[in-house]
């Protein structure tokens, strides 16, 4: 059991060093150019930083600062609480 939980988690290392590869590769292509993002994936990309953290996250090559993922996060939080109250006051 253990072999195959150190081969997962090996193989799990492996794909995160290839999708960290992938995008430096975007970025640079990017060169600076802004990437605009739809509501929806500013919210997936927020929930998704929000589990990763924002430590972990300076440590990662990301397509916007930490500090406006978690920016978004709470936004995200706020709405989410803002139409909770209104649909349990006006019932």
């Amino acid at each position: 059991m253990a072999l195959v939980s150190g081969w997962a988690h090996r193989h799990q290392l492996i794909v995160i060093e290839f999708l960290q590869a992938e995008n430096r590769m975007l970025k640079e292509r990017l060169r600076g150019k802004r990437i605009r993002l739809t509501d929806g994936e500013r919210a997936l990309l927020a929930r998704k930083a929000k589990a990763v953290g924002r430590k972990a996250l300076l440590e990662l090559d990301t397509i916007v600062s930490p500090d406006t993922l978690m920016r978004w996060h709470r936004r995200l939080q706020a709405r989410s609480r803002t139409t909770l109250t209104r649909s349990s006051c006006c019932e």
